[in-house]
This record gives C-alpha cells, sequence and structure tokens, in this order.
C-alpha cells in the first residue's frame, strides 16, 4: 500500500515539473488540459474514500456524457484533419487506431490473470491515460491552432473513471492514492510527446491524425455506459437480488447523457466559432 502510495506522489511531483519546464514554451492549452484532466481524477480519491451509498445513476451521467462528448469530439475535430491530409491513409489511420485500441484492451484484460505489483484497473487507466496524453501531446503539437475543446472532451471522462476506480480500490481495502499515477499520466505524455514534430508527409500526417482518431473513439466506446450485470454500474448498485429493472431505467439514462454529451461539444463549437 505504502508503494501505491509513493507511485501516485512521485508521479503527482514529475507532472508539476513538466508543467512548469512548459510554461518556459507557453504551452498553455496543453497545460490547461493537462491539469483538468489531473484534478478530475484527483477528485476521485477523497470521493472513493466515503461511503456515498447508490450513485450508480451519477456514474451513469458521468460515463455517458464523457463518452458522447469524446466521440462527437474525435469525429468532428480529428478524422476530418486526417481525411484532408490524405483520405486514404487517413482513413486506414482511423481503422488502425480503432484496432489497435482494441488489441490494447484485449491484453489488458488478459494481464488480469497475472499477479502484477500493480492493480489491474490502475494498470489499465494507467494505459488509457499515457496513449491519451501521448496523442494529445502531438496532435496539439503540431496543430497549435487546434482550439481546447478537443482536449478537453477527451480527457472528461476521467472524473468518473477516478470516482469508479477509488470506490473499487476502497472495496478491495486498497489505498487510492495510486489513482494519481493514471490522473499524472495524461499531462506526462502530452507535455513530454508535444516535442515531436511530424514529418511535412500528407500520408504521414493523414495516418497520424487518423490513428488518434481512431483510439479515442475506440476509449470512448469503451467508456459508454453499460448498464449490465457485472458492468461498473452494476457493481455501484446497493440492491439485492434481481437488478434487472433498474439497470433498464438506467439505459435510458445511459442514451439521453451520451446524446447530452455530443450536443454539449456541438453548442461549444458553435460559440466559439
Amino acid at each position: 500500500m505504502r508503494v501505491s502510495s509513493t507511485v501516485g506522489l512521485a508521479s503527482a511531483g514529475v507532472f508539476v515539473v513538466l508543467s512548469a519546464l512548459a510554461t518556459t514554451i507557453g504551452a498553455w492549452k496543453l497545460i490547461g488540459i493537462s491539469w483538468v484532466a489531473f484534478v478530475a481524477m484527483a477528485l476521485g480519491i477523497p470521493l472513493g474514500r466515503r461511503t456515498l451509498g447508490d450513485r450508480s445513476w451519477a456514474l451513469v451521467w458521468g460515463y455517458g456524457l464523457a463518452a458522447g462528448a469524446m466521440i462527437t469530439s474525435a469525429a468532428v475535430f480529428l478524422v476530418p484533419q486526417a481525411i484532408a491530409h490524405d483520405a486514404n491513409f487517413g482513413g486506414f489511420g482511423v481503422a488502425l487506431g480503432l484496432l489497435v485500441g482494441f488489441a490494447g484492451h484485449t491484453v489488458g484484460h488478459r494481464l488480469a490473470h497475472y499477479d502484477l505489483p500493480l492493480d489491474r484497473t490502475v494498470a489499465e487507466l494507467s494505459a488509457h491515460a499515457f496513449s491519451a496524453g501521448l496523442i494529445i501531446g502531438i496532435v496539439y503539437g503540431n496543430m497549435p491552432t487546434l482550439g481546447p475543446i478537443l482536449g478537453l472532451a477527451i480527457v472528461s471522462h476521467k472524473g468518473p473513471a477516478g470516482y469508479a476506480a477509488a470506490r473499487r480500490l476502497v472495496s478491495k481495502g486498497r489505498n487510492p492514492t495510486v489513482l494519481l499515477l493514471p490522473a499524472a499520466g495524461v499531462g506526462i505524455a502530452a507535455i513530454v510527446s508535444s516535442l515531436i514534430q511530424l514529418p511535412a508527409s500528407a500520408a504521414v500526417r493523414g495516418v497520424v491524425f487518423g490513428f488518434a482518431a481512431g483510439i479515442f473513439l475506440h476509449v470512448a466506446m469503451d467508456f459508454l455506459p453499460r448498464c449490465e450485470l457485472g458492468s461498473d454500474v452494476h457493481e455501484l448498485l446497493t440492491v439485492t437480488g434481481d437488478a434487472h429493472e433498474l439497470l433498464d431505467q438506467l439505459r435510458i439514462h445511459a442514451v439521453l447523457s451520451t446524446g447530452l454529451g455530443g450536443i454539449a461539444v456541438f453548442v461549444a463549437w458553435v460559440a466559439v466559432t
């Protein structure tokens, strides 16, 4: 438990130092997006320590709003960029991102069968965080005119994900402070990868931006609120016995929340254009 706490606190320290360095090159958008991700997930730690009763509906709305916003943002801000660079290579990039995302998710579940020093949930969230940060950094490092809407939508799932993970860790008697690792992971990877400059080749840029869109679409679909037995939502239910009726009600909230997440991105885009 002490090791987990140390890893989390050390990650937060590295993130703070890199943020300070990033201010010297004026990477304010990346800094803002990274800190939103960090604070959102870090807030899950104190919330997860408390006994809040049934908050399954809050998790559904948190996941739904975030997933809807991520899907819409990837489709609006990244897919057109990839196709504009090179239609064919951009399309292949999207497919590659989706397939690699699925492969990584599957391998992550496979690792659950091994006795690793890091909790499986934390390991999966950390992999998500560092991969998302890597791509965010490359995208914003090569497109400085890109607005912050995309980045903020992409990291919007950090809040509900951190809360659910903290609740799970606390229920197992583990210290949720380790969640500072994935919380800081987005910023650490984003700031470092923003220094990577892509070649001028249209094909290469099409593949990279398409790959980014595919990865983010996969992550977004992974966070769609699944109101099914054995899901994160089901684990938070306080009812005993047959929970099908309540899960059916929550499915309506899932549809409404994902739709509103997409609408929110549209409204924000209209407001800034």
